[in-house]
């Protein structure tokens, strides 16, 4: 059977900013043959269809979003942020403006028709159709200002609303165009005219709400410059270019005061770096030589050359970019529920209306009456703000995240770390810097530390073992002079052997002392005093004698206990610490953060058991930064990564990136989570009350259509404005 390839259309959609308008396109685009899978990023207004060439093409497409009542335009040719939505280059500027502008002048016929309505029967009389009283007659000129002001302010829903028709798909745009055309089927056309513009503004308003959380996202983006100077491998001069042009492993030059470019390396200089755009901390941070870093932050003081170790595409910050505008289109499950809920609710209440409408009249007369009781029930019962109420939420608690220097990959796992009740964290690298540190000098038989340190540096000096580093850096802090340890011979898993001045030394672990024979009480109580206190254990001997113990140890992090206090404190009721080490350096570790549950001497699959065990209990919640961690940060229910000196694995696998290495996210996060939740929970509760107390008034014949419309776009402001308290963060 012949493979037929599939092609990726992508394309901009004009006014995609809820999930109305995902349903109508998945009943277009998504039920045309050959189209294999849909996605949708709301972020940047954004349609992906990959689908069979041999089947459909890109006018059928097209063709097939039209339908819908929307348009589209080719992804490539977006270019620039605008306004409320994101807009390709060639597009008009009755395109880019025309909703505000249709809006704008149904709403100037309303009122010109209203002042000549106001003229001949009164202010109250004009507001209220006359009291209901059916001789009420509307002047002829008022009615022709109110129909093409009905024909503006639905200029951009009635394709929508005609789709919704075609599909057997009842929708918002469908509910209130059924009840402008009643509203002037009965003579209210004041009312009618009202309902048609009042909506019209909704909907520019929940665009604005979208648009608001897509100039956070938007802002990310202007943070790295568009060029940048490198110089020249041929010719050592210096060359400004795009940033997509830089070559990798260039000498890029950042002048003081400058946003740098790409990510990298410090070669050259000495400098101070505001790194806040990245991990959401605003104090500076001290590089020089050996230093990594990143696109987007801020030189502060002197100049410096690095070297760029990745393209402008595959940076930090283009990788934060990137996931926060796919992290929408996992969506969380309160928007599941939403958009479930909406599809029973709606076609629900145009039954209910129907019914109101018809079935009364048949008992008690007065079919105009009962028409528009179901009419105002109608507009009361429309699902506009339920809609709203959880993607901006989803999208501004994203964008907050993100600035805070936490990336959550989509609205499910924003919502999780609310529903923690685990947590299990890696040791090295998480809670510790895991960077080992010179922590003990212990010499013995009247050695100085000095000279310990002098003669271990000297057999470290050519190691790359983390431990040697940490030994060779402390004898430089020190001042201590040493030479290269001559005849050196590593003794593999156990440690190395040398000549310095003449003399043999070793140079291991406690092991290979009691395998040189020194297996002396003075010897391993220091030794065990050492590892007891949480080091392993480097010892230092000669032929006659154990010259000394180094108790490396990897330094914990500074705000660790306070920061697993805060989780506590947030409510999650269990924190265990996984770990690879021996069981007496994991112990003195947990003791100083206060930990009490540790499961130490772990491989990878021992984590993921753990995790699996713990999530028994309920949601549990894997933070780490190393490969090894991976497959237990893919086993829990949230994988959190310590981002900033964490693996490429680690931070591809996890659902949420910690962009710096501060644990005091955490207990942000959670409290972020929780808020995000409890908004989101307010704005239903708020809809569906205000909606239950309207239809009340409707059928006690007290609430008009306009009444009832301007309720619903009140109550779409307030979910709006509620949901985007959301992009200011915790307050702390």
């Amino acid at each position: 059977m012949p493979y037929n390839p599939l092609e990726t259309y992508s394309a901009t959609i004009r006014g995609l900013d809820c999930m109305e308008e995902v349903t109508a396109l998945k009943s277009t685009v998504g039920k045309l043959d050959g189209v294999e899978k849909l996605d949708f990023d709301l972020l940047n207004g954004r349609m992906t269809v990959e689908y069979d060439v041999a089947v459909t093409n890109e006018d059928e497409i097209l063709n097939a979003v039209k339908r819908s009542g929307l348009s589209a335009a080719q992804s490539a040719a977006c270019t620039c942020h605008s306004g409320d939505s994101v807009y390709p280059a060639d597009e008009s500027f009755w395109q880019k403006h025309g909703r505000n502008i249709a809006a704008l002048g149904g709403f100037l016929l309303l009122v010109i028709a209203f002042l000549i309505h106001t003229f001949y029967h009164g202010f109250l009389d004009s507001l209220t159709g006359g009291f209901g009283d059916e001789d009420h007659v509307y002047p002829a000129l008022s009615i022709a200002l109110y129909i093409p002001s009905i024909f503006f302010s639905y200029w951009f829903i009635l394709p929508k609303a005609l789709n919704s028709l075609r599909s057997f798909r009842p929708d918002m745009n469908l509910l209130m165009t059924v009840a402008v055309i009643g509203a002037c089927a009965i003579g209210e056309w004041f009312e009618g005219a009202t309902v048609a513009w009042l909506f019209a503004v909704a909907l520019i308003l929940e665009s604005w709400s979208i648009g608001k959380a897509r100039r956070a996202v938007a802002a990310l983006m202007s943070l790295a410059p568009d060029t940048a100077r490198y110089i020249s491998p041929h010719d050592g001069d210096i060359v400004e270019k795009p940033v997509s042009q830089i070559p990798l492993d260039a000498t890029v030059i950042v002048r003081p005061g400058e946003k740098i470019p790409l990510d990298g390396s410090i070669t050259k200089g000495f400098t101070s770096v505001n790194e806040a755009p990245i991990t959401g901390e605003s104090t500076p941070v001290s590089k020089e030589p050996g230093d990594q870093v990143f696109a987007g932050t801020i030189n502060n003081e002197g100049a410096f050359e690095f070297t760029a170790t990745k393209p402008a595409d595959d940076t930090t910050l283009a990788r934060i970019i990137r996931m926060v505008e796919e992290a929408q289109s996992r969506r969380a499950p309160s928007e599941k529920w939403v958009e479930k809920f909406a599809r029973w609710y709606t076609p629900a209440v145009f039954l209910l209306a129907a019914a109101i409408a018809l079935v009364p009249p048949i008992f008690f007369g007065d079919f105009n009456l009962w028409l528009y009781k179901g009419l105002v029930i109608l507009v009361i019962a429309c699902p506009c703000a339920l809609v709203i109420s959880t993607p901006v939420s989803i999208v501004a608690g994203l964008a907050s995240a993100a600035k805070n220097g936490i990336l959550v990959k989509g609205g499910i796992f924003l919502e999780m770390p609310a529903r923690l009740l685990a947590i299990a964290i890696d040791k090295t690298g998480t809670i510790t810097t895991g960077r080992p540190i010179v922590a003990e000098i212990a010499p013995l038989n009247n050695h100085t530390e000095e000279e310990l340190l002098a003669r271990c540096a000297a057999l470290e000096s050519k190691s790359e073992h983390p431990y040697a580093r940490a030994i060779v850096e402390c004898a430089e802090a020190r001042g201590i002079e040493f030479k290269e340890a001559e005849s050196f011979t590593a003794i593999p898993g156990k440690g190395a052997v040398g000549v310095i001045s003449g003399r043999e030394y070793f140079i291991g672990s406690h092991r290979l002392m009691h395998e040189r024979g020194y297996e002396l009480p003075q010897y391993c109580d220091r030794a065990n005093e050492l590892e007891s206190a949480g080091c392993s254990i480097i010892t230092v001997g000669n032929d006659r004698h154990v010259c000394g113990i180094i108790g490396i140890s990897d330094a914990i992090r500074d705000n660790a206990r306070t920061a697993l206090k805060g989780i506590s404190d947030a409510g999650v009721k269990h924190i265990v610490m996984l770990t690879g080490d021996n069981e007496r350096a994991a112990r003195a570790v947990a003791r100083k953060c206060g930990i009490e549950d540790v499961r130490a001497g772990l491989l990878p699959e021992d984590k993921v058991n753990i995790i699996r065990e713990l999530a028994l209990k309920g949601g549990v919640a894997m933070v780490g930064d190393g490969v090894n961690d991976a497959p237990a940060l893919a086993a829990s229910n949230l994988g959190i990564a310590m981002a900033a000196a964490g693996s490429d694995a680690a931070i591809e696998t996890a659902d949420i990136a910690l962009m710096s290495d501060d644990l005091s996210k955490l207990p942000w996060l959670i409290r972020h989570s929780r808020r995000t939740l409890g908004i989101i929970k307010a704005n239903i509760v708020f809809a569906v009350g205000l909606k239950a107390v309207f239809l009340a008034l409707a059928l006690a014949g007290i609430a008009t259509l306009w009444m009832a419309i301007l309720a619903d776009t009140g109550a779409s402001l307030i979910v709006i404005a509620n949901s985007l308290r959301l992009l200011r963060g915790v307050r702390e």
